[in-house]
């Protein structure tokens, strides 16, 4: 039985960077093996998952104009830096009000606020929180990455988006940076330009959250940079100012789109039946109450105006 599932799960795997396979479609295969199989590589799979993430976002830069980048991520500092602050203070109140326990109400908080998967993880060694609390948090915020991905296209056009309003509601109302790319890229080119650079600007705030963390807690935790974000500028640059790059910049983005719909059906994989039951309702509730406020107040600011490139 093992060795059945390696083989199907390594299928599947393989078939994500054919082009085959859409996001959703590719997440939705993930959670449905994670719930009824579970992954044969768990550890293989989160450390995979994390790394393809980061080389697929870099990849994605090679297709994208300096210019805009830019532009999207000056204003983009902007909002997310407004956003995070209310996302903080919300997902505190919340947390104490509904009585989590622990570190789990600051970890989501992190999460939704900043980075999902990626914030938790930066900030959870540094407040030595244990396996359980990791598990429940990243739980809470995948199981939601998963639902984002599915609804917000449709949303966005019932709602008459236009290519930049729905770019930066992703970036600004979806946790992580895959699901991010996936829903963006399903709305459209420019919608993919906006939303990848927005969510990466985004994700710079981990730094100054971890360092401010790290001064509180009076921890040593070494803090990694994200240079994934670095190298995806560079790459945009390369992709503006050198003409003899067009010839391979469509072929690595394309490989950076495909990179992504496989680390879809990794972090979809890593969702089992009993980090679900590890959750339970309160940090659930706080994570989807949390979600809901940051979501819909971003979906209002860019309706009316407030938030705009």
């Amino acid at each position: 039985m093992v060795l059945v599932r390696q083989f199907f799960f390594v299928l599947v795997l393989a078939v994500c960077f054919t082009g085959f396979l859409s996001p959703p479609v590719a997440l939705t295969i993930g959670i449905l093996f994670g719930l009824l199989l579970e992954t044969p590589f768990p550890d293989q799979s989160r450390v995979g998952a994390r790394l393809l993430l980061q080389f697929s976002v870099v990849a994605l830069g090679f297709g994208m104009n300096l210019h805009e980048v830019l532009k999207a991520g000056r204003s983009g500092f902007v909002y997310t830096a407004v956003g995070i602050a209310f996302g903080f203070a919300v997902g505190l109140v919340l947390a104490r009000w509904l009585v989590i326990g622990g570190h789990c109400g600051y970890l989501i908080t992190a999460g939704t606020a900043i980075c999902g998967g990626s914030a938790i993880a930066a900030v959870g060694p540094i407040l030595r929180a244990d396996a359980e609390e990791m598990a429940v948090s990243l739980g809470a915020v995948f199981a939601l990455n998963s639902v984002a991905l599915f609804i917000f296209p449709p949303l966005g056009h019932w709602l008459k988006l236009t290519q930049i309003q729905f770019g930066l509601w992703a970036a600004l109302a979806i946790h992580d940076t895959s699901s991010v790319v996936g829903a963006a890229s399903r709305y459209g080119a420019e919608a993919l330009l906006i939303g990848t650079t927005v969510k990466l600007a985004r994700a710079l705030w981990i730094v100054p959250l971890a360092l401010a963390t790290a001064a509180i807690k009076r921890s040593k935790t070494k803090i990694v940079f994200p240079w994934f974000i670095l190298f995806f500028s560079l790459a945009s640059l390369l992709n503006t100012l050198v003409p003899a790059m067009a010839r391979y910049g469509h072929g690595l983005f394309q490989a950076g789109r495909l990179g992504l719909t496989a680390t879809l059906f990794l972090i979809g994989s890593g969702i089992s039946r009993e980090t679900l039951r590890q959750v339970g309702w309160r940090p659930m509730a706080l994570a989807i109450v949390l979600w809901i406020v940051v979501g819909t107040l971003s979906l209002l600011g860019i309706q009316r105006g407030w938030i705009a490139l």
